[in-house]
């Protein structure tokens, strides 16, 4: 161990949404670009994306699908440790449980990620999904990433 190891660390100042806009356009897949997400807040340990409605997006019936909402939840929770980081960092997701309590319909969702640890090698988050104007949470989820530099 070295006195390095032992000297607390200053966390990096907070990356805003137009740095995570950013880094969501230079690295992360165009399949996940499609989706339209935009960053509304970004702070140390709270993001917060856009998931705007599409009905490319829809199953049938009408509803958001679920995969479309995990995956505006795993990016979100990246975008969020990126945030807390203060830049990008290359990471990759462990566990991701998600939770489905209603549907949306016609409307966006915000998806709000709280980072409830982020280590030097793991980072831990729970994910609220909420359609634009509702009180009650579409889904819930929670996320474990490796953190991988």
């Amino acid at each position: 161990m070295t006195s390095a190891d032992l000297t607390p660390q200053t966390p990096a100042p907070a990356a805003g949404p137009e740095a995570l806009d950013a880094i969501l356009r230079d690295n992360f897949a165009p399949w996940i670009q499609r989706l339209g997400l935009r960053v509304e807040e970004a702070g140390e340990r709270r993001t917060v994306l856009r998931l705007p409605w599409s009905d490319e997006l829809a199953r049938e019936g009408g509803g958001l699908s679920g995969q479309a909402m995990m995956a505006a939840a795993d990016t979100a929770t990246a975008l969020a440790v990126c945030a807390a980081r203060g830049g990008f960092v290359p990471m990759t997701t462990v566990q991701q449980s998600t939770t489905f309590q209603r549907p949306v319909s016609g409307r966006d969702v915000l998806v709000d990620v709280r980072i409830t640890k982020l280590g030097r090698t793991l980072a831990f988050a729970e994910i609220t999904l909420t359609a634009e104007g509702a009180t009650e949470p579409a889904a819930q989820a929670t996320t474990v990433y490796a953190l991988l530099g």
